[in-house]
C-alpha cells in the first residue's frame, strides 16, 4: 500500500508506491502540510484504484515514459517478476533474530512495562526460537501459517488445554509488527499479507447477583471486606485497587482518584488514557474506607495491603481468598474481574446516566458498554417491558376497538370532508 512521505532534505511531499513489482517514488513540488497531504493522498488512491483494474497508464499520469529497468519487468510475467525481486532483496535483509531485536529496542520506549515484558516472553519463547536464523525477506507466508499451526498444538500453562486464539493472536501480533517493518524498510513484500487473526470467542461476562455480592460480603474474612465492598461497588480494575494509595482518596468529596496501578507486582501506567479518572463514592464505600483507614491508614501508603505494608498480591489473593470463598459458598467459579462487570450492571439497573457509568469505568464512550453489559439489565430489574406498560397506562387513555369496522375510504385517507354513514358491529 503506497504512502505520502517528505523528504527530509527539501521537505517537499512525494508518492511512495508499487507499479508492477517495483517501487516508485515521484517528487512533487508541495509543500508538507496538512492541505498538501489530503490532495496528494486523494491522487494516491485514484491511482492505486488503477493499478488494481489494470487500467493505470504512468505516462500520461506523470507526463514521462516507464524507466527502463520497469518497461523491462512489464514483460515478464507479475508474479515471476515479484518473485525474483523477492528473492534478490532477501539476501540482503539480517536475520530474524538481528532485526526482531533491533525493532523491539525501537519500540520499547513507547510501551508500557508489562506490555513490554509480555512483548519480550512472545519473541524469547516463539518467535525468536522458531525464525531466529532465517532471514527476514526470506520468511514467506506458508512459513508464517505453518508457525501460526505449530502454535495451536502448543500445551497451555498450568493446563492440559492447548493455546487459546487469543493467546495465539498475540504471539503473532510482534510477527506481523516484526514482518511489517522489515518489508517497509528492505522493500519487499511481507509474508504476513492478507493473514487475518484468528476469531476469537466473546469473553462471558457473569456478573454477581445482588444475593451473590450479600453472601460474599458477609461471609469474606474481616480484612478483606472492604476491600470486596470497594471492588463490588466501584468497578475498578484488579491493578488500579491493588496500587490504590491513600493520597488518593478525597473523603471530603467522596471521590477515588484513579492515578497508578500494580501490574505484574509493580507499580505501572495506567491500561489507557482514558483510565485516569475520578470514581464516586457511594455510601457504602464511604463507609468501608474510613474502616479501611483505621486498619492501614498509618501502617502503609496503600490503602490495601499486606501485614508488612507491601500491595497485595494478586496471585496470593486468588489462591488463599477468591477461590475458597466462592468454593465456600457453592458459586459458580469464575474471574475476580468479575466484579467489575457486576459494578457496572448495576449502575445499569439502578438506572444511572450511560455516560457517567462509562466515566465510572474508565471508558472513552458508552458504546462497550451497552455491547457488553445492557443485556444482563432485564434479568437485574426485571423491567422486560412493563415499563412502557406502565407510561401507556398513565397517558393513553383510548379505548380498544371491538367488533368489525369498516375500512378507510381513499377520500378520507386524503383527508377530505366526506359524509360516512353509522355502521354497527357485525358479529
Amino acid at each position: 500500500m503506497g504512502s505520502v512521505r517528505v523528504r527530509p532534505e527539501t521537505g517537499l511531499l512525494f508518492l511512495d508506491f508499487k507499479f508492477r513489482g517495483q517501487r516508485m517514488r515521484e517528487q512533487t513540488a508541495l509543500a508538507d502540510n496538512p492541505s498538501n497531504r489530503k490532495r496528494l493522498q486523494k491522487a494516491l488512491d485514484r491511482i492505486e484504484a488503477d493499478i488494481a483494474l489494470g487500467s493505470f497508464d504512468y505516462q500520461k499520469t506523470f507526463g514521462k515514459p516507464l524507466p527502463v529497468k520497469e518497461s523491462e519487468a512489464a514483460a515478464a510475467d507479475e508474479a515471476e517478476v515479484t518473485e525474483a525481486l523477492g528473492k534478490t532483496s532477501a539476501a540482503d535483509t539480517p536475520l530474524f533474530k538481528e532485526f526482531a531485536q533491533q525493532w523491539f529496542d525501537e519500540a520499547q520506549v513507547s510501551w508500557r512495562r508489562s506490555y513490554s515484558i509480555t512483548q519480550r516472553g512472545a519473541l524469547d519463547k516463539y518467535l525468536i526460537p522458531y525464525f531466529g536464523e532465517k532471514m527476514v525477506g526470506q520468511i514467506t507466508k506458508a512459513d508464517v501459517l505453518a508457525f501460526r499451526a505449530s502454535l495451536a498444538k502448543v500445551t497451555a500453562r498450568k493446563s492440559s488445554n492447548t493455546l487459546s486464539n487469543r493467546r495465539i493472536n498475540s504471539v503473532m501480533k510482534p510477527l506481523r509488527q516484526i514482518l511489517t517493518e522489515a518489508a517497509d524498510r528492505f522493500e519487499f513484500t511481507s509474508a504476513f499479507r492478507n493473514i487475518k487473526p484468528l476469531k476469537m470467542r466473546r469473553s462471558d461476562v457473569m456478573p454477581f447477583s445482588l444475593d451473590e455480592v450479600q453472601k460474599i460480603l458477609t461471609t469474606a474474612r474481616a480484612d478483606y471486606r472492604n476491600y470486596f465492598t470497594v471492588r463490588f461497588f466501584t468497578g475498578m480494575r484488579t491493578g488500579e485497587v491493588h496500587g490504590l494509595k491513600w493520597k488518593y482518596i478525597d473523603f471530603e468529596r467522596r471521590l477515588i482518584m484513579v492515578r497508578e496501578s500494580i501490574v505484574l507486582n509493580e507499580e505501572d501506567e495506567l491500561k489507557t488514557d482514558g483510565s485516569m479518572r475520578d470514581i464516586q463514592m457511594n455510601e457504602m464505600v464511604v463507609q468501608a474506607m474510613k474502616a479501611q483507614y483505621q486498619a492501614t491508614g498509618k501502617l502503609s501508603e496503600y490503602v490495601f495491603c499486606t501485614r508488612s505494608g507491601k500491595p497485595i498480591d494478586n496471585q496470593n489473593f486468588l489462591n488463599r481468598v477468591w477461590s475458597p470463598l466462592l468454593r465456600h459458598l457453592g458459586l459458580e467459579h469464575r474471574r475476580a474481574y468479575q466484579m467489575r462487570h457486576t459494578a457496572a450492571t448495576l449502575w445499569l439497573a439502578a438506572g444511572e446516566a450511560p455516560e457517567w457509568i462509562a466515566r465510572q469505568l474508565g471508558h472513552t464512550s458508552t458504546e462497550m458498554l451497552f455491547r457488553v453489559y445492557s443485556r444482563y439489565v432485564p434479568n437485574l430489574t426485571r423491567r422486560d417491558g412493563s415499563a412502557m406498560d406502565r407510561l401507556l397506562k398513565q397517558h393513553i387513555s383510548l379505548a380498544p376497538v371491538s367488533g368489525y369496522v369498516v375500512p378507510i375510504a381513499p377520500e378520507q385517507h386524503l383527508g377530505l370532508d366526506v359524509p360516512t354513514t353509522n355502521v354497527s358491529a357485525q358479529p
